[in-house]
Parts: C-alpha cells; structure tokens; sequence
C-alpha cells in the first residue's frame, strides 16, 4: 500500500518561506513521478509543479514560476516543494500526488494547509 505524508504547511506573512516534504512509504520511490498539487477554497485542483522521475525533468505552473522550486531525494523518499515570495493568492491545501510511471497508478497524500497571511 502506497502511502504518502505531506508536512511543513502553516501560517506564512506575504514575501515569506516554506518547504513542504512529502515522505512516501509501501512503493519504489523512483518508481514514481512526483506531483504537487493545491486547491484553493472553491477552486478546482490545480497542478503546482511536477518532476519526473528518471531524467528529473521538472516542470511549473505559470503562477509559481521563478518562486517555487520542486526536487527529490531518493533515498529519502522525499519531495520537496520550496516556496519563496509567497503570495496571499498562494494560500490553499496543497497536496502530494504519486504517479507510477508503469502503470500509471495515482496515489494522494492527505493535504497541508499554507495560509499566507499579514
């Protein structure tokens, strides 16, 4: 059972920083792309950033770009979302996705909330 735990979400100020972590377990982490999602109140669920997860190609949505960073440690089967300058407009429940590059079997984390608030 693939299971995946997100963490590092909280209260941050405008211009702020986190990093999120998302540990997984129960699967072959390079085995998988990694996803960061998030949703925002009454908003459908976007795509954050992505990376592969043979060559690491690492892919962002506009709105994050130049802000966000992804990246992975495999032998922590971990990933890591860094958001820098946060914006107010930032703030949702962002959500670890697992894809299984094989098979194409998707897996979700539970969610951590980021407010970016003053």
């Amino acid at each position: 059972q693939v299971q995946l735990v997100e963490s590092g979400g909280g209260l941050v100020q405008p211009g702020g920083s986190l990093r999120l972590s998302c540990t997984t377990s129960g699967a072959t982490f390079s085995g998988y792309a990694m996803n960061w999602f998030r949703q925002a109140p009454g908003k459908a669920r976007e795509l954050v950033a992505g990376i592969t997860a043979v060559l690491l190609t690492k892919n962002y949505a506009d709105s994050v770009k130049g802000r966000f960073t992804i990246y992975r440690d495999n032998a922590k089967n971990t990933v890591y979302l860094q958001m820098n300058s946060l914006k107010p407009e930032d703030t949702a429940v962002y959500y670890c996705n697992a894809r299984n590059i094989y098979n194409m079997s998707d897996y979700w984390g539970q969610g951590t909330q980021v407010t970016v608030s003053s």
